[in-house]
């Protein structure tokens, strides 16, 4: 809008704190407090105190009403300049990675020269709400004009039906099932063995141990509250370890257990993405270029489609639009909701029918390498505080690429919703 040649978008850096287990480390703190402490380790690295940043943008998906201005409340703790614009948003687990893409897309617009994107959950400080009828009975005490109003509201408030309050629930709205009950229905459709989830899982923790012990994560983590690694790490994990378990969310013959899925976790991250002149300005690293970025949604009500496969459609429409194959990457990073999710999408593109049929291809996206999938890591590992999640990939993804010197990558988000969120970084 104010520039009428886009320009090229750099991811400067990024910073997270250690991912912790629910009711674990983080139990005591909220979302401020996290992504707080991720801000203040991307402004302490990069020497951004007192700097005006063109904007903060972050999200919570699991956010009280009190944190509804929680971005700009953030900033004005932070030692940033404090006249950095900031909004929150919430796109489900796709959270920070729409959060990079928004900013990315104001800095190639010309309309910002720097943003940070940012996204933090916790689960150990979920919002309970009082019960839908003591709410009302509040409201109308509050708005009552007679003392007969009042002591009818106060009568309503009081009714111990009405004292027992809303627990947040891990169900889809639409459909009363979880996210690991909508998933082993896809898992069975596509048809996902046990042992692969497994298998991938097993990666997920072995890659992010190498990580740690090369020092990887030494310029992306800051510790906090004493944790310096993510504590849902298991270097320790072995196939025969996690064929013990059973399933978790269909106890009649399921195949996702509590070892192949992402554990609840919190956390926070941050990624500073700005334009090059403002890098070289600044004396900062370019680690990649963001080129790309694809939202799509799908309609899983009665299982038309699975919950979690919006990525495989998000991809294909990011490929033709970047004159790309599935093939023309050096990394992927597709987001660990679960084993199964990862094992399904990567099928699907392998599928003849299912690319001809939903996708409208004349032939199949193809197979990847599996070798260059989520080789630091990913969420069933490190866990997977919902909106931090885009934040923790951006950072590495962007990093890794910085190492090699060169090469692509592939970003892939399942959410809630039936929603998937993509990108691509490329050096």
């Amino acid at each position: 809008m104010n520039n009428t040649s886009l320009r090229k978008v750099a991811v400067v850096g990024a910073n997270r704190i250690p991912f912790a287990r629910s009711n674990t480390a983080y139990a005591k703190l909220d979302n401020k407090d996290m992504l707080g402490a991720a801000l203040k380790g991307l402004v302490d690295r990069y020497k951004l105190k007192g700097e005006r940043i063109g904007e903060f943008v972050a999200g919570a998906v699991l956010k009280h009403s009190r944190d509804f201005n929680m971005a700009r409340e953030v900033i004005l703790s932070s030692d940033l300049d404090h006249s950095t614009p900031a909004y929150d948003i919430q796109q489900a687990c796709g959270t920070g990675l729409e959060a990079c893409i928004l900013v990315a897309n104001k800095i190639a617009l010309g309309q910002i020269e720097a943003g940070i994107a940012g996204g933090t959950d916790t689960t150990s400080d979920a919002p309970i709400a009082v019960n839908p009828n003591l709410q009302r009975g509040m409201m109308e005490f509050n708005g009552a004009k007679t003392n007969a109003a009042k002591a009818r509201a106060f009568i309503k408030m009081i009714n111990p039906g009405n004292i027992v309050p809303e627990i947040p629930k891990n169900s889809e709205p639409r459909t009363g099932k979880s996210m690991g009950g909508h998933c082993e229905i896809t898992t069975k459709r596509v048809g996902v063995t046990r042992e692969e989830q497994d298998k991938l899982a097993l990666a997920s923790h072995k890659n992010l141990a190498k990580a740690y012990d090369e020092g990887f994560f030494k310029d992306l983590i800051t510790p906090y509250q004493g944790l310096e690694r993510d504590n849902n790490l298991r270097a320790d994990s072995t196939l025969e370890k996690m064929a013990k378990l059973g399933p978790a969310f269909d106890r009649n013959g399921g195949t996702l257990t509590a070892a192949n899925s992402s554990t609840l976790t919190d956390g926070a991250s941050c990624v500073l993405l700005a334009s090059e002149d403002w890098a070289k300005k600044h004396n900062l690293p370019i680690l990649a270029y963001m080129t790309h970025g694809e939202v799509a949604a799908v309609d899983f009500i009665d299982e038309r489609e699975g919950l979690l496969m919006a990525p495989a459609y998000a991809i294909p429409r990011m490929l033709k639009a970047a004159g790309l194959s599935l093939q023309d990457f050096d990394y992927y990073e597709i987001h660990e909701a679960f084993a199964a999710q990862v094992l399904a999408t990567l099928k699907c593109w392998e599928d003849a029918k299912f690319c001809k049929e939903k996708l409208g291809l004349d032939k199949p996206l193809g197979s990847i390498d599996r070798s260059k999938l989520n080789v630091k890591g990913s969420s069933i590992a490190t866990g997977h505080p919902f909106a931090a999640t885009g934040g923790r990939i951006v950072g590495s993804l962007a990093k890794t690429l910085s190492q090699k010197g060169s090469g692509r990558g592939l970003i892939s988000i399942c959410a809630a919703g039936g929603q998937g969120v993509t990108a691509i970084l490329e050096r």
